[in-house]
């Protein structure tokens, strides 16, 4: 058995040389994102609020999301894939606060729109260029009540990313979503009836990074959950 963490790789996903910006590549699930791209070849530009590695970017700031793109457009030429993992940790969603109007809109502008936004930015680029690929990364607390906030947020970015992929359809460019449920280091591999199953950070970066590859061409508007779906539910 390979060792939590290996890099393994034997098909080619034609990333090599790519320019994929990572948004929100200083975090768990984006920099498993960074070293999988960069693993395959792929040029992985990191977009972070704080960064001495990529771009500076605020995805809550139209200014500054148009700043950090044309930066790498001037910087690599193009943009062929876009990632959009930032978003506050779900943990930082007061249980409390779960209903509050409040909380719920803060928490639409920092996943959904924050990732509306990037890929508004880049994808006349792509579309231009005839070729994109863009993940947009939601949650498996899209698929559950309990949290409004949780739920809202999660499930909006979902109908964004299938609303894009829509408008893209025929361009060469396709959005997608991805849906973990708990992302841990030490995920677990059982699963409890009504919960969702774990990943690791690096189960997420292999499905992303299939996603961006130039193979899947004909996979778009497709919101695909990592880690097991919620067992026990179903939904078409």
């Amino acid at each position: 058995m390979l060792p939590r963490g290996a890099i393994v790789t034997g098909m080619d996903l034609e990333l090599r040389d790519r320019v994929i910006l990572v948004v929100g590549g200083t975090g768990l699930v984006g920099s498993a994102v960074v070293r999988r791209l960069r693993a395959e070849g792929a040029t992985a530009v990191v977009a972070s609020r704080r960064t001495e590695d990529g771009v500076v970017m605020d995805a809550t700031d139209d200014a500054s999301v148009r700043s950090a793109v044309d930066r790498v457009l001037d910087e690599h030429g193009r943009v062929d894939g876009l990632v959009v993992t930032a978003a506050p940790a779900a943990q930082t969603l007061d249980p409390a606060r779960h209903a509050d109007p409040a909380q719920v809109l803060e928490a639409f502008d920092t996943k959904s729109l924050a990732f509306l936004r990037v890929a508004g930015a880049v994808l006349p680029v792509m579309s231009a260029a005839g070729f994109g690929r863009i993940v947009g990364v939601s949650g498996q607390n899209a698929f559950q009540t309990g949290s409004i906030a949780g739920s809202v947020r999660n499930a909006a970015l979902i109908v964004i990313a299938k609303n894009l992929a829509d408008a893209a359809a025929g361009t060469g460019v396709t959005v997608n979503a991805v849906s973990p449920g708990i992302v841990s280091e030490d995920a677990s591999s059982a699963v409890e009836r009504g919960s969702s199953g774990q990943c690791t950070p690096e189960q997420v970066a292999d499905l992303i990074a299939f996603l961006l590859s130039p193979r899947t061409a004909s996979i778009s508007g497709e919101s695909l959950a990592v880690g097991h779906r919620r067992r026990g539910a179903t939904g078409l």
